[in-house]
This record gives structure tokens, sequence and C-alpha cells, in this order.
């Protein structure tokens, strides 16, 4: 089964390239419908957060609003931190059609909980930036495989 990876992020990338880093492993999981056979597509809002995503192991990457509003709907799975569902967040990199592209977008969002100096996330347990990218991970794995939840470490 083919799935696509959708990884959106801004600014520099790093989120993204962690998270490319960690997904490319999941490439040939044994799942439900037998091997899971993974595209992985990078989208920055700009041209070095898209490289450093290629770099770090998505198999295309593209920039910029047009790219996102386009490639968007591409995935099965979208991934980032959760500022690519707000309008002007990232510094201001991330447009209102951006926004609506990734929201609109049919795949399923898993979004790490990172605040920003507009806005907070309430209720939500402090947790390193490795940690949530782990659990990002994890959680697609399961999306992916069928398999039980792993138990979240502290």
């Amino acid at each position: 089964m083919k799935k696509t990876i959708v990884i959106i992020d801004g600014m520099g990338g790093g989120i993204g390239a962690a998270l490319a880093a960690k997904i490319r492993p999941l490439d040939g999981l044994e799942g439900p419908e037998g091997k899971t056979e993974l595209e992985i597509i990078a989208l920055g809002t700009n041209g070095v957060a898209a490289e450093r995503m290629v770099k770090a192991g998505a198999h295309r990457g593209a920039s910029g609003e047009n790219a996102v509003k386009v490639s968007a709907g591409l995935g099965d799975f979208i991934l980032g931190p959760i500022g690519i569902v707000i309008m002007n967040s990232l510094m201001g990199e991330l447009s209102p059609v951006m926004a609506e592209a990734i929201l609109k977008a049919p795949g399923e969002r898993i979004l790490l909980p990172l605040e920003n100096d507009h806005f907070y996330l309430a209720g939500l347990e402090p947790l390193s930036l490795a940690k949530m990218i782990d659990r990002a991970v994890d959680y697609l794995r399961v999306r992916l495989t069928g398999a039980p939840p792993p138990i979240a470490k502290r």
C-alpha cells in the first residue's frame, strides 16, 4: 500500500528535517494491507526549509505559498508544528492561503503542539521537542500499521 506523507515547516526547517529523518525508516513497514510504501514530500514556507527536509530524508520538496496550496492535498498524512494551521504564524511565513489549504486538505494532520508568541496551548504537559517528534512518529506508525499505540514515555 502506498501512502504519501507531507511534512510542512518553515523558517530553518529543523523540525521538518527531524520528522523526515524519523519517518524515512518507516518505509516498508508491514501494515494491514501489506507492506507500506512511503513517499515523503517536504513543503517549506521557504527554500531553505524545503532543502533541509529533503537532505534529511524527504523524497522531494518544494517551497512557497503556491507549492503548499497545491501540494498539501497530496498527503494521506500531514505533519508539522501546529503553527502550520494558524495564519500568519511562523513569524509571518505561514500565510492565510497556506493555513486554509492545510486545513482543507483531506489528509490526517499530526501536529506538534509548539507554542508561539501569539498563542498559548492550555492543558498540555510540557515536552521537549525531541519527545514531541517521537510521539508524532509513533502515532504515524500506529496509523500505518494498525499496531497498538506505544506506551507514552515521559
